[in-house]
C-alpha cells in the first residue's frame, strides 16, 4: 500500500522556523515529482514547493525565500525547511507525489497525498 505520511507540524510563533518531513512507502518515490501544498482555513490548496527526481525545484510565491524542498531518495524522504513564518503561512502542509514534472502546481495532477500536518503561526 502507498502511504505519505507527514510530520513536524506545530505550533510556532512568527519568525520562527519548521522543518517538515513525509516519509512515502509502498514502493520508490525516487522516479516521482514530490511536492509539498497547503490549504488555509478558507482557502483553496496551494503549492509550497516541488522537487524532481533530477533536481528540478519551484516555489510558490507567498514562500519564495523562505523555504528550502529538499528529499532523500535512499530514505523515501522528503523535506521542508520554513523559516522566518508569517501568520499567513497557517493551513494543514500536505506532501504530494506525482509521475511526471509537468503541471506540477495543479493540485489534481498528483496522484498520491498524505494527510496533512498542521502549522499554526502565531503573531
Amino acid at each position: 500500500q502507498v502511504r505519505l505520511v507527514e510530520s513536524g507540524g506545530g505550533l510556532v510563533q512568527a519568525g520562527g522556523s519548521l522543518r517538515l518531513s513525509c516519509a512515502a512507502s509502498g514502493r520508490s518515490f525516487s522516479k516521482d515529482v514530490m511536492a509539498w501544498f497547503r490549504q488555509g482555513p478558507g482557502l483553496e490548496r496551494e503549492v509550497v514547493a516541488v522537487k524532481s527526481w533530477n533536481g528540478g525545484t519551484y516555489y510558490g510565491n507567498p514562500v519564495r525565500g523562505r523555504c528550502t524542498i529538499s528529499r532523500d531518495n535512499a530514505k523515501n524522504m522528503v523535506l521542508l525547511e520554513m523559516n522566518n513564518l508569517k501568520p499567513e503561512d497557517t493551513a494543514v502542509y500536505y506532501c504530494a507525489a506525482k509521475f511526471d514534472f509537468q503541471r506540477y502546481v495543479e493540485p489534481k495532477e498528483y496522484a498520491y497525498w498524505g494527510q496533512g500536518t498542521q502549522v499554526t503561526v502565531s503573531s
